[in-house]
């Protein structure tokens, strides 16, 4: 547990430091492949751990931990870029017609072009904008989506990539976990076998990263003026500094974009939620249920199945009913909250009864880890696009490093209450009353989250900050440029959050 815990805070720490790095330069996938390396190798160096030298094993967990939470947030910050880049989402719609003012009637004398038309050469035909085929002879007169367009556009493409890379991950985990089993079964679950498992992950992790370093594009974002003339350590050390001060600044602009305030309080208890509920599940089944190992093994085997069922099948759910991404969230919480209301029927008399039902035998775990497996598919898919999309253009690592602090200071909490609980009762079933209110509780947030408002607000701000970075720069001079810049938004209030922002 205090490894764990030391992990935690570094890779809070670390998540910080790199994000400026990230967001700005050529920085976002080094670090992603450097991050990649140093924990699959570490991971892998488990094989030379032995109880001579314990304490290397406690070294190399916060290592691969601390690296892969750092990994998995630069993974994270690619996906409003890959999005944003796409062509189904950058590229406009066109309605072509011809150009008259380009054609050669339109240049040539009115007496040449009425002589040219006489004699039957280069005629015009008045239909030309309504036959196929036609426009490509003219130059195009773009049509420009509205706004709403394309946010769907986007944020289905978002959710779409998300639930691909989720239900990929999840395929990935539960080969990876059969092979673990069968290396386990073959080898006897001797500790030796356990550090073989263990240099395999490693190895997977290290192999898959390759396609990342062949085939993923940089997306290099702007340098900071104030760095672009140093090199080296110096430059980390500016990043860093300035990483610091962008986290608390992000906060407080956080807190001014209503939508990102929204979905991070209810990412915060969802989180904690996720990670409470599993936690407690397994203690329960554990202690009360008296399930064995490869039992409880099974549960995870399960979740992790039917969490790759989830990944492909809320996209489908989602289109069926035609849901937004917050109402898709919503429905996974519904269906979560089945799961601390099924033990809470052990509570009801007649089901106490039966002895059946309500948590009283080891094989009501199972469909309940299926349900739990299902709900995480979707939520991890969607909560993420989700936040992706309100998330200021500039800022990916930034916000995604607060997204994960948030994840991961949430599961401080929710555990500490059920302990509590336990310790207060004697008893794990009247934890489930404090499940079924917290998983309830990010529903109101959830509810009232707005992308279109989210997305507009968040690119008002994304250009004031540009504005700000820019006069910084350029001085008196700059601000005219900046102000003509930001031509689609209203002085007043670009100036008003301008002056916040130079408040902080």
């Amino acid at each position: 547990m205090y490894t764990f815990s030391i992990s935690v805070l570094l890779q809070a720490l670390l998540v910080v430091s790199i994000s400026s790095a990230a967001d700005h330069g050529n920085f976002r996938k080094k670090l992603l492949l450097a991050f990649a390396w140093i924990g699959s190798f570490s991971v892998m160096c488990y094989l030379f751990v032995t109880k001579n030298i314990y304490i290397l094993g406690a070294v190399l967990a916060i290592i691969s931990n601390t690296s892969f939470g750092a990994s998995f947030v630069l993974l994270n910050s690619f996906l409003p870029l890959l999005v944003r880049h796409h062509p189904s989402v950058a590229t406009p719609v066109d309605s072509r017609t011809p150009d008259l003012a380009a054609s050669d009637d339109e240049s040539q004398p009115l007496e040449e072009s009425a002589r040219l038309d006489t004699d039957g050469e280069d005629e015009f035909d008045s239909r030309a904008a309504l036959l196929p085929g036609r426009a490509e002879e003219g130059h195009a007169i773009v049509r420009v989506r509205t706004n709403e367009e394309k946010i769907s556009d986007e944020m289905n493409f978002s959710t779409q990539i998300s639930a691909r890379g989720i239900g990929i991950g999840y395929i990935a985990a539960l080969f990876l976990q059969c092979v673990a089993i069968f290396i386990l079964v073959r080898m006897k679950n001797t500790t030796w076998s356990q550090r073989v498992v263990l240099c395999v992950i490693g190895a997977w992790w290290a192999i898959f990263t390759i396609p990342a370093a062949l085939w993923l594009r940089p997306r290099p974002g702007p340098p900071l003026p104030s760095i672009s003339s140093q090199t080296g350590a110096r430059a980390w050390v500016s990043y860093t500094i300035y990483a610091w001060k962008s986290l608390f600044r992000t906060v407080r602009l956080a807190s001014r974009l209503a939508d990102i305030t929204l979905f991070l309080g209810g990412w915060f208890l969802l989180s904690d939620a996720i990670a409470t509920t599993s936690s407690t599940a397994i203690l329960f089944a554990k202690t009360q249920l008296h399930m064995e190992p490869w039992a409880l093994g099974l549960i995870n085997v399960i979740s992790t199945a039917s969490g790759i069922v989830g990944a492909f099948s809320w996209a489908m759910i989602s289109r069926r009913f035609k849901l937004q991404a917050h109402q898709t969230i919503l429905a996974c919480i519904a269906l979560f909250e089945l799961i601390p209301l099924y033990g809470l029927m052990g509570y009801l008399p007649f089901v106490k009864n039966w002895g059946v039902f309500g948590l009283q035998q080891p094989w009501e775990m199972y469909p309940l880890a299926a349900i739990y497996g299902f709900v995480l598919g979707g939520l991890s898919s969607y909560c993420r696009s989700l936040y992706g999309e309100l998330i200021p253009p500039g800022s990916e690592a930034a916000f995604y490093a607060l997204y994960a602090i948030t994840d991961k200071g949430s599961s401080v909490f929710g555990p500490a209450i059920v302990g509590a609980i336990i310790d207060r009762t004697g008893h794990i079933r009247p934890a489930f009353w404090f499940l079924a209110a917290l998983v309830g509780f990010p529903a109101p947030l959830i509810w009232f989250i707005n992308v279109d408002r989210g997305k507009r607000e968040g690119g008002k701000l994304a250009e004031v900050i540009e504005g700000f970075k820019q006069l910084q720069q350029s001085g008196a001079s700059g601000e005219e440029d900046v102000s003509s810049e930001r031509n689609s938004t209203s002085e007043g209030d670009s100036q008003g959050i301008l002056a916040r922002y130079d408040d902080d």
